[in-house]
């Protein structure tokens, strides 16, 4: 695990929050965020509350307080042979079959939600977590780009502060947004991993790494071992493979780069 930052982000030249998003979306995934976790660049993670390796990577966290993990607020599921069911019965998040939307179709999801089906349904995937006795550091979303409508965006921030949870922000409205209510956000543009090209990932990665802007930056990254249900695109198993590589390590050494999770985020801002 990297070390955690010791001084505030606006203090430090080039501050890097490393994410592990869609933790849970299947088991095989769980391991694999761990490990980049304890030997690796991810500082902390977003748990999936719909999805298959859910339960086993409540598990985990319950075990492993030292893990600092916000909740992938999801109403997409990634695999078209492989449906998930809501928490909750909000027939507007539903397409045709009667399960939550595939990446694909979610236009028609973003176009035919409702506000009170959103709510209920997030409010679900954050009072599951907190039932099984975990304290999560913030929310964001899966596959909808800080919620996909800025209703969402502002739904969700109103829940987690009545949760008393941080939000992430990507886009450049939303940040202002956030940072108008004095909340902690990013400086930078946001890096997701699945749209870093396949091709040249390392090298690419290690670029992004030397050229990181002073301030504060977040990489959402998605660690997993290859598994059947991904589809074989290799790009969770690459994440994980710079993830916990001598490069990454080094690099981020010879930079001076402070690597931080939503924890220390949350702490250095306090």
């Amino acid at each position: 695990m990297p070390p955690a930052a010791t001084t505030p982000p606006s203090t430090t030249p080039r501050t890097l929050l490393v994410n592990a998003d869609d933790f849970g979306i299947y088991p095989q995934a769980n391991p694999a965020v761990v490990d980049a976790f304890d030997n690796g660049l991810v500082a902390s993670c977003s748990v999936m509350t719909p999805s298959p390796g859910a339960p086993d990577a409540l598990r985990i966290l319950a075990d492993r307080p030292d893990v600092a993990f916000g909740i992938h607020l999801t109403l997409v599921a990634d695999f078209p042979d492989q449906r998930w069911n809501p928490l909750t019965d909000g027939r507007s998040l539903l397409d045709a079959g009667g399960q939550l939307f595939t990446p694909d179709d979610k236009q028609q999801l973003l176009a035919q939600a409702t506000i009170d089906d959103v709510e209920a349904e997030f409010r679900a995937q954050i009072e599951l977590v907190l039932a099984a006795g975990l304290r999560p550091t913030h929310v964001d979303w899966h596959c909808l780009a800080d919620g996909g409508r800025p209703a969402l965006f502002d739904l969700t921030v109103e829940l987690a502060d009545e949760y008393g949870l941080a939000v992430r922000a990507w886009l450049p409205d939303s940040r202002r947004k956030l940072a108008g209510r004095g909340r902690p956000t990013v400086d930078h543009d946001f890096l997701d991993s699945f749209a870093v090209p396949l091709d040249d990932k390392p090298q690419h990665l290690a670029r992004r790494l030397r050229e990181l802007e002073p301030g504060l930056t977040e990489w959402a990254v998605h660690p997993a071992f290859d598994h059947p249900d991904d589809g074989g695109t290799g790009v969770r198993q690459s994440d994980y493979d710079f993830l916990v590589s001598a490069e990454a390590r080094e690099i981020v050494e010879e930079e001076g780069i402070t690597v931080i999770g939503w924890g220390d985020l949350l702490q250095a801002w306090d």
